[in-house]
C-alpha cells in the first residue's frame, strides 16, 4: 500500500471518530457532553446542573469536533486521490485540533488512553507520514492539478 494511502486512512479513522464524537456532544445535554469528553474523571464529578451558557460552549465545541472531522474525511479522499495540497491543509486542521486536546485534556489526565490518547497517536503518525511524503513528491506531479 502507496504512503499517501495509509495517511488518508489515518486520517479517515482519525475524521469519523471526531465526527462521531461531536454527533454525541451536540446530542447529550451539558454533564452527558463533559461525562463523553472527559471519560476518565468520575462521572458524578461531572453531573450538575450547568448554566445554559456552558451548555451553549459544549455545543460549539461538538460543532468543532464534527467539522473538523469532516474536514479531515474530505482531506484523506483528497489526499487518496494524490492531492499535495491536502496533506499540509489536512495535517494543519486535524493537528491543530488535537493539539489543544493533547495539552488541556489528555496531558492532566482527564481521558483515557482508548480512544483519546489513541486519536492523538493516529493524528501525529499522520502528520509525520504526510511531512515524509510532501517531501517525496513533486509539486508538478501534484493530483489536484489533474482535477
Amino acid at each position: 500500500m502507496s504512503l499517501p494511502k495509509i495517511i488518508a486512512i489515518l486520517w479517515v479513522i482519525w475524521g469519523l471518530v471526531h465526527t462521531l464524537a461531536g454527533v454525541i456532544v451536540l446530542s447529550s445535554d451539558a454533564s452527558g457532553g463533559f461525562q463523553a469528553i472527559a471519560d476518565a474523571v468520575a462521572p458524578e464529578l461531572l453531573q450538575a446542573e450547568y448554566h445554559p451558557a456552558a451548555a451553549g460552549i459544549l455545543n460549539q465545541h461538538g460543532w468543532n469536533l464534527g467539522w473538523f472531522g469532516v474536514a479531515t474525511c474530505i482531506g484523506g479522499v483528497l489526499i487518496w486521490r494524490g492531492n499535495r495540497t491536502a496533506l499540509w491543509v489536512t495535517a494543519m486542521v486535524g493537528g491543530l485540533a488535537d493539539l489543544g486536546y493533547f495539552f488541556f485534556l489528555d496531558l492532566p489526565g482527564f481521558v483515557h488512553f482508548f480512544p483519546g490518547t489513541v486519536m492523538t497517536l493516529v493524528s501525529g503518525s499522520a502528520i509525520l507520514l504526510s511531512l515524509l511524503q510532501w517531501r517525496r513528491t513533486d509539486p508538478s506531479e501534484q493530483g489536484a492539478a489533474k482535477g
